[in-house]
Parts: C-alpha cells; structure tokens; sequence
C-alpha cells in the first residue's frame, strides 16, 4: 500500500488554481513545524501549537453569505441570519480567490464529514496557512489510505485568509471579508479572515440544508454520549451551558461534543472528528477531559502565554473566545465509530441569569418543539462589553447562525422523531437559583449532573411532577442526590412576588422572541410556549 504522501494528487489547475506549490495530506507534526518555521504560530511548554487568528478572532456573521439560485431560491430562510448573494459575484469572488492562491505554497488536505457511511461526505480543503489544514485534520473524519487513493470530492474548501476583497459593494458583500456557500457548484469560499471555524461552520451549515431536505436527517447543533446499555442522550445548548462539560460523563462514551445528524431509523452520528472547545478560565478540575487533551497535535487559538510558554487561561486580553481544537481521540473514553442507536434523553441546557426557570422540568412534545425554536439562555455581565445586568439570548435550534431553513422545519423534524422514538425530554437550567444573578447562586454543577443522571437512569420515571404556573413545565417533586426545595425555583426566592414579576418579565421576553416564527408554527407548537401571554393573561389552554 502507498504511504499518503506517494498517492497520486490531481493538479489544483483543475480549480483554476496555477504554478502553486501543493503540500498534500501532511500529517499534524510537519504541519506543525511548517507553522513554526514559518514564525505563524509557537510552540507552548508541552509542546502544543498556538496561533494567533488576526483581526478575527470569531466569525464574522454579517459577512455570511449563500448564493441565491435555482437549487436555494425557495429553501433557504432569507433574513437577517441567511443573506443571499448572485452566482455571478460568487463566480467574480471564486476567481479573485483562485488567482491569488495562485504561485504560493498551499496545503490541501482531503477528509469526510458524517460518520454514519450511509451519509460520509468527502470534503477537500485547499489553504494558504499550514494550520489551516492542521485544524481541518483535527475537526474532520480521517480517510484510509484506500480512501485517499480513490478520493473525489463532494465539497470543496477555498480557504485564503489573506485575500482581502478591495472593492466589497461592488460583489455585493459587506466588506473585505467573508465566508460564503454555493450549493450548486459545492463550494465554501473562505477569504479575509483566518478564523478557522468559519470552515467548520460553513461544512456545518451545508449539511444543516442537504440534510434535511434530500436525507431526512436532522441536523443538529449538540453534544452526545452513550451509555453501556447503548442508550443515546443528546445534549443540546448555547455557549456557556455546560454542552460540553455534561456530555463529558466517566460512566458513558462520548460520541462528539457538538455536530450531529439524526436518522430517519433512530441512529445519532457525529459530523466530525475533532472538538473545537472554549478554553477560557480552563482548569484541570473544571475541565478535566479538555484540559488533558490539550497536547501536540492540539491547536491552541488567540491564548496568552508567558516567556516559557505557559498559557494563562484566564487571561481574554486578545479575545473572550480563546479555544483549542483537537482530534477526538485525544478524548479516552469516546465511540468508536462515532455514531449509535436509540436516543431514549434529550436535554435542552439554558444557563438563566433571571434565576426563574425549574434547575429540571420534563417537556411535552409541543413544549419541546417551541424551546427548541426558542434556543434560549442568558448573557451575564462581563460576557460581553456593556452588559451589567441579564439580557435573555435566543438562537433558534440552539444554532440559528448555521441554519439554513426556517427554524420551524427542524422543530418539526424532531417532534416526529421525539414522538416515534419515544424520547424523554428534558429542560435544564444551569445557571442561577434563589434569584437573579447577583442576588441569587449558581446551581451547583454536582446538583445538575445528579439530576441527569436520576433522568438517564429511568429515576424520575415514577415521581410526581408539578406544573410550573407561568411556564407550563413540569417539575418533579424529587430527584435523587438534590434538595426537594431546589426543584420549584419559587421556594428558592425569599420574596415570591419578586420571583412571579420576574418570572413574567422573562415570558414575555419569550413572545417577543417567537413573534417571527409564529406564522409557520403550528398550534401545538405555539401551545407550548409560556402559560401567561404578552398581555400576562393566562392563556387559555391551563
């Protein structure tokens, strides 16, 4: 059998790409060194790679675009998240790309995406800087050598941090920047900016559409692990929630930390091969798994480090958003192949700053689907600048910046799928009880894992549960290993008309939210909003 490095690699003239310099399927190690020599990234006190990102140190989501054509005309929600561009500036844009590719050292790589083999999508990615394909390694699946030699591309990549549009109006884009998908020529077209999740994020959103509409998967933007009984959990939730720490349980296999499809006969598969993890404030003790898989091979991204290359984790000097990406093997205990059958627990994680919603409530199918569209959490003082006081946050499927349909068409896709699999479903409130943040604490995260547990295990199966008088959700009257009082957050409140102001302060915030969806949501889904309506009249349906 060739090594990768012998096999046969088509000309980039085929891309219109001329006299490049292409490095092929380079392992992790010289792409490392390559990153180094070339002064684009150090290496810290245990040898991992760090890079800085440059002006970008997220995504740019203002500069997301989708070509508008016959195949998205009418799929694609056009908005505010969803921004069309014509197929002839993306063609304009495609050949500024590919002429300033070439005459450069490039490193392409090839991978699949879809673990499931049903759904493998072969990506090939062509990029100006090293760590670029670096993190492509990392994040996607890794082919066999067979499977490299008879590799042809489903997508293809265009990654040019460097090129910058000097003349955005006239392309119909925002300015220089911008990260865009054709779904007709199969393309994402990356350029301006060296933030390396908008490579992830574009596969992501491609398969968010395909998916869907010619698969009947769905997509989904969540965590999964499974248990020794081949019991699937999904973990769904916003940055901040505990997505990952949760989905990171020593008696289950983690199946991916953040990109999965779910199939019309019940299997769960990871999109990836790799996480993308925040590392801010990253302790051992906090973070166990993430912290130990930050090792060569890792890619450390916009941290801080002193003389002797020692990161400070807490220090957010150069972004909020510092994160690490890694292969998932450097996880020990994860499945393999990563994908398994019988989703029996779905848990929707918010962290509530207003102190108001239950620490765990089961769903009705309806209520599942609207907190699904909802996808709300809470921004707390210091996350952003100006923010000193709770701002509720809402992106709807818990993804809205990756989701090309309008959000009701995945809401709809997993209410049937709840219904036939029989799923539980779950709300989870990781952030505040006994008030807002400020006045009241933070749920104890031994309290939210004993709570998952007692759910996974079938322990709440028989209990009691209540009605929540302004939300509608159910909330158990016990669960093992958490004091009885937590369970209905208005015992944890000194003042109970200080909790049902600002229990209502928040539902109302949730209809402002779902005004935009109303008109494609179905009855059932509206039913499962809050109890009490703009008006704080009780609706009706109690």
């Amino acid at each position: 059998m060739e090594t990768i490095n012998q096999i046969k690699k088509p000309s980039l003239r085929q891309y219109g790409i001329k006299n490049a310099k292409v490095f092929w399927d380079l392992p992790p190690n010289e792409l490392q060194r390559i990153t180094t020599e070339k002064r684009m990234g150090v290496e810290t006190k245990n040898g991992t790679l760090a890079v800085n990102t440059g002006k970008f140190t997220g995504r740019s989501p203002q500069d997301r675009f989708i070509v508008k054509d016959n195949y998205t005309a009418n799929k694609v929600w056009w908005g505010k998240i969803n921004k069309p561009l014509s197929s002839e500036n993306f063609d304009k844009l495609q050949q500024n790309v590919v002429e300033y590719l070439s005459n450069k050292e490039l490193y392409a790589s090839d991978a699949f995406v879809c673990a499931a083999p049903e759904f493998k999508t072969n990506i090939r990615t062509i990029a100006e800087y090293p760590w670029s394909s670096m993190f492509v390694y990392n994040m996607f699946l890794r082919l066999s050598e067979e499977d490299h030699e008879n590799f042809q591309e489903d997508w293809l990549i265009l990654c040019a941090p460097g090129y910058i549009c000097e003349n955005p109006e006239a392309y119909g884009i925002r300015q220089g920047n911008f990260s865009i998908l054709d779904f007709t020529k199969k393309i994402a077209l990356i350029g301006g900016s060296a933030y390396t999740g908008e490579m992830k994020k574009g596969i992501f959103s491609a398969l968010n559409l395909i998916l869907p509409i010619e698969r009947n998967v769905l997509p989904m933007h969540c965590s999964a692990n499974v248990g020794e009984a081949g019991d699937t959990a999904i973990f769904f939730g916003l940055s901040g929630t505990g997505k990952t720490t949760l989905s990171a349980d020593p008696k289950r296999k983690l199946i991916g930390d953040d990109e999965h499809g779910w199939t019309a006969d019940n299997t769960i598969f990871n999109f990836e091969g790799g996480c993308y993890a925040k590392v801010i404030d990253l302790t051992e003790e906090k973070e166990p798994d993430i912290f130990r898989a930050i090792k060569p091979g890792a890619i450390l991204e916009n941290v801080v480090f002193d003389e002797n290359g020692e990161v400070d984790f807490a220090d957010f000097s150069i972004t909020q958003n510092t994160r690490v990406s890694y292969p998932i093997y450097h996880i020990d205990n994860i499945q393999e192949p990563s994908f398994a059958g019988n989703p029996t627990n779905i848990f929707f994680l918010t962290c509530d700053a207003f102190g108001v919603l239950p620490p765990i409530s089961k769903l009705t199918p309806g209520q599942a689907a609207y907190h699904f569209i909802s996808g709300y959490t809470a921004k707390v003082a210091g996350t952003e600048a100006g923010i000193t006081e709770p701002v509720p946050s809402f992106s709807a499927c818990f993804g809205e910046p990756f989701m090309p349909l309008h959000p009701t068409k995945y809401a709809e896709m997993l209410s049937k799928k709840m219904t036939e699999a029989g799923v539980n479903v779950w709300l989870i409130n990781t952030g505040w009880t006994g008030g807002p943040f400020r006045v009241g604490s933070r749920i104890k995260l031994r309290y939210t894992r004993a709570m998952i547990t007692a759910a996974l295990e079938g322990k709440l199966d028989e209990v009691d549960f209540e009605q929540h008088p302004i939300f509608g959700l159910f909330m158990p009257k016990y669960c093992p290993g958490v004091p009885t009082e937590m369970l209905d957050p208005m015992n944890t409140w000194l003042q109970k008309g200080a909790y049902i102001g600002k229990a209502i302060h928040l539902a109302h915030f949730f209809h402002l939210n779902f005004e935009k969806f109303a008109n494609e949501a179905s009855k059932q889904i509206i039913e499962g909003g809050p109890l009490i309506d703009e008006h704080h009249n009780l609706s009706e349906h109690i």
